[in-house]
């Protein structure tokens, strides 16, 4: 049975371009293929629908080079 998707807002420091959303995008897909991941630029946040923990997603995150942690989840 697959696990229920959950909204997790993370606080990732070192993004600064269309390229880091790409980075941060696919760091997540990798780990959740079906996860849904908005990036807000602007204010160095990422809303994540996944299955995956929070610390699962923070630590992805970290090993594509960003500081990362959640605000919630």
């Amino acid at each position: 049975m697959e696990e229920p998707r959950k909204d997790l807002l993370m606080q990732v420091e070192g993004m600064t371009c269309q390229g880091c959303v790409n980075s941060v995008t696919k760091a997540i897909q990798r780990l959740d293929p079906g996860a849904k991941v908005e990036v807000d630029l602007d204010h160095g946040r990422v809303h994540v629908t996944t299955c995956a923990q929070s610390i699962e997603v923070a630590k992805a995150l970290d090993a594509a080079g960003y500081e990362a942690r959640a605000m919630t989840g």
